[in-house]
């Protein structure tokens, strides 16, 4: 059965309304036969992303970059995992207070690197996330679990 992995990290009531929103779409019950696996950006191994197929990512961006959590995340997997997941299709959401711009910058460099394929439009909301934010999330989580479907 395919895997979808979220890496997250959820410090705050935002980001956590937008990991919620996200979880929701990916186990949403007319997607069918994927299994998804959820974990804190700190608890995450080099494991956890070869046994998965997707990853689905969320952070805050913190001082104009992703949070230390999910940097120490790419940097434990960064090199077991290189040659063994190119291809392999991501998303990402981002939080922010006023901007996510060196968040995403940073995300997608390391991804490009990892040469993984982005297979969604990233989520990036500054301020408290309203209900289209929400639906995005949602929409994020769906696609990114419907994709891995056999």
């Amino acid at each position: 059965m395919p895997t979808l992995l979220i890496v997250h990290h959820t410090p705050s009531p935002n980001c956590q309304a937008m990991f919620e929103a996200v979880l929701s779409g990916a186990t949403d019950p007319e997607i069918e036969n994927v299994r998804v696996v959820r974990r804190a950006a700190l608890a995450a191994t080099p494991a956890d992303v070869l046994e998965a197929d997707g990853y689905l990512l969320g952070t805050p961006a913190n001082l104009g970059y992703m949070s230390g959590a999910l940097k120490h995340f790419f940097d434990q997997v960064y090199y077991p995992c290189l040659d063994t997941t190119r291809g392999r299709p991501f998303g990402y959401y981002v939080h922010g207070g006023n901007d996510v711009t060196g968040a995403v910058r940073g995300i997608e460099t390391v991804t490009t690197g990892l040469g993984w394929r982005r297979a969604a439009d990233a989520v990036t909301v500054t301020g408290e996330p309203d209900k289209a934010a929400v639906e995005r999330c949602w929409e994020l989580g769906a696609t990114l679990a419907a994709g891995l479907m056999d």
